[in-house]
C-alpha cells in the first residue's frame, strides 16, 4: 500500500462519558477510606499526599520500549518510581511486596504493637487491579484468589474490606471499583481508553474502535494482519477490512451477509489478548512524555491554587454577609 493512501489522522469527534452510579459511590468511599491508608497503589492520580506507587500492569501487551521510556520520564520529571507488572504471571510482584513492607508503621495497643501497612489499590476499569491483588496474595501469603477478575470493566463495584497479602510485617490491601474521570474531553483519548477495554464497548461503537485499531496498525506499518486473516493486500478502509475479517472467522448473518459487529468484536478481543502484537497507543517519545508530565504538574498546582483562592473568596463572602447582617441589626435599633 502506498503510504500516501494511509490516513494521516483519525477523525473522531464523539465525546464519551461513562461514570455510572457505582463509580460515583466508589469514588466517594475511596476518599473516605484514604485517611486509614498509608500507601496507594495507583493506576491514575488519586492519592493526594499519600505515599504513591504507580503501577503499569499488562506490560506484556505494551510496546517493548514503553517501560524504559516511562520509567526514565517519571524519575526525571516527577521524582516518582513506577513499576511495570504482568500480574497474571507474577512479574515484578515481589518488588512491590518489598516496597510495601518498608512502609509498615507501628499500630495496635500498647501491649500488642505490630508493624502494619494498609494499602489501597485504585485505578481505571479493566487495568488489572484485582489481578494484582491476587498476585500479591499468591506471592506474599501463598493463598489463592481473593478478588474477582474478568475482562469486562466494572467487575469490582464497591470498596472491599482488607485483604492480607503479607504476614510479617502485616500488609493489608483494599480493593476498589474501577473509576473513570467523569469527562474525557479529547475524543481520541476516549477512543484509546475504549480500545484498551476500560470503557464498555457499546458506548463508543465496536466498529469505530476497530477502525481506530486498523488506523494504528497502518501507522506502525504493521501488516501482520494480512497473513493472520488471509487478506491479500493492506487497506486503510474499515469497510473493506471488516468484511474480510468476518469471512475469515465465518461471521455471517442470515442470508449470508457478513456480520460486521461480530468481526469488530473479534478484532478488538484479539488486540486485547496481544494476538496482533505489542502496542502502546500513546506517544512515548521523550519530548512528548516531558510535555505531558510537566503539564500535569502545572495543572495540579493550578488546581490547588484555584482551590485555595476559592476558599479565600468564600470566607470573604461570608464575612460580607455577616457584616451586612450586623449593620441591619444596628440599623433596626435606631
Amino acid at each position: 500500500m502506498n503510504p500516501m493512501n494511509v490516513r494521516k489522522a483519525f477523525v473522531y469527534d464523539k465525546i464519551i462519558n461513562w461514570f455510572p452510579g457505582h463509580m460515583a459511590k466508589g469514588l466517594r468511599l475511596i476518599t473516605e477510606k484514604l485517611n486509614s491508608v498509608q500507601v496507594v497503589i495507583e493506576f491514575e492520580p488519586i492519592a493526594q499526599r499519600k505515599d504513591r506507587l504507580i503501577v503499569y500492569n499488562k506490560t506484556d501487551l505494551a510496546h517493548p520500549d514503553t517501560e524504559a521510556a516511562i520509567t526514565k520520564a517519571f524519575r526525571e520529571f516527577k521524582g516518582q518510581d513506577v513499576v511495570f507488572t504482568n500480574a497474571d504471571q507474577d512479574v515484578n510482584v515481589k518488588g512491590i511486596i518489598k516496597y510495601l513492607a518498608k512502609k509498615a508503621k507501628v499500630s495496635g495497643t500498647a501491649s500488642e504493637k505490630e508493624l502494619t501497612t494498609t494499602v489501597m489499590v485504585v485505578g481505571m476499569p479493566n487495568v488489572g487491579k484485582s489481578s494484582l491483588i491476587n498476585s500479591l496474595r499468591r506471592i506474599g501469603v501463598k493463598k489463592g484468589k481473593a478478588a474477582p477478575t474478568g475482562a469486562i470493566p466494572g467487575i469490582t463495584r464497591t470498596v472491599a474490606g482488607t485483604i492480607k497479602v503479607l504476614d510479617s510485617p502485616k500488609v493489608y490491601l483494599i480493593d476498589t471499583p474501577g473509576v473513570m474521570i467523569p469527562h474525557i474531553a479529547d475524543p481520541i483519548s476516549a477512543i484509546k481508553v475504549a480500545l484498551t477495554g476500560a470503557i464498555s464497548d457499546h458506548l463508543s461503537d465496536e466498529e469505530v474502535i476497530a477502525d481506530y485499531l486498523l488506523f494504528q496498525l497502518n501507522q506502525e506499518q504493521d501488516y501482520g494482519y494480512l497473513k493472520m486473516y488471509n487478506i491479500k493486500e493492506p487497506t486503510d478502509d474499515i469497510k473493506v477490512f471488516l468484511p474480510q475479517v468476518a469471512k475469515y472467522i465465518g461471521a455471517l448473518k442470515k442470508g449470508g451477509e457478513y456480520n460486521l459487529p461480530a468481526a469488530a468484536q473479534f478484532l478488538i478481543k484479539q488486540y486485547r489478548l496481544g494476538k496482533l502484537g505489542r502496542f502502546t497507543l500513546d506517544d512515548i517519545r521523550p519530548e512528548s512524555l516531558e510535555e505531558f508530565l510537566t503539564k500535569e504538574t502545572e495543572d495540579s498546582v493550578s488546581r490547588r491554587q484555584q482551590k485555595k483562592a476559592d476558599k479565600i473568596e468564600d470566607r470573604k463572602i461570608k464575612r460580607q454577609i455577616q457584616q451586612r447582617k450586623w449593620e441591619e441589626r444596628e440599623q433596626a435599633k435606631l
